[in-house]
C-alpha cells in the first residue's frame, strides 16, 4: 500500500463512525488486517487505546451494532463549511 492509503485507513480506523466494512470495501482489508495494519504503525499504547475504544461500545465500527438509524456520518453542519472553514451563520 502507499503512504498515503496507509495514513487514510489508520484515519478511517479511529473515526468512531466509520465502520470496518467501509474499510473493507474501499482498500479491501478485512478488519484482522486493519488490526495487525494498526498493531505494526502505532505506538503499542496508541494501539491499546484504539482498541480500547473499537471494543467499549462507544465506538459504531461494525455495521450489525449499529442502531438502525445510523446509516452513516454525516454532520448537521457540513454544508456550512467551506474550505476548512464553518461559514457564519
Amino acid at each position: 500500500m502507499e503512504p498515503a492509503d496507509i495514513d487514510r485507513v489508520i484515519e478511517m480506523a479511529w473515526e468512531d463512525r466509520t465502520p470496518f466494512e467501509a474499510i473493507n470495501a474501499q482498500f479491501g482489508l478485512p478488519e484482522a488486517a486493519v488490526i495487525a495494519l494498526m498493531r505494526r504503525q502505532l505506538k503499542r499504547s496508541s494501539f491499546l487505546l484504539w482498541r480500547q475504544r473499537v471494543n467499549s461500545g462507544v465506538s459504531m465500527k461494525h455495521l450489525a451494532k449499529r442502531p438502525a438509524g445510523v446509516t452513516r456520518f454525516n454532520c448537521t453542519r457540513q454544508r456550512a463549511i467551506s474550505m476548512n472553514k464553518i461559514s457564519k451563520r
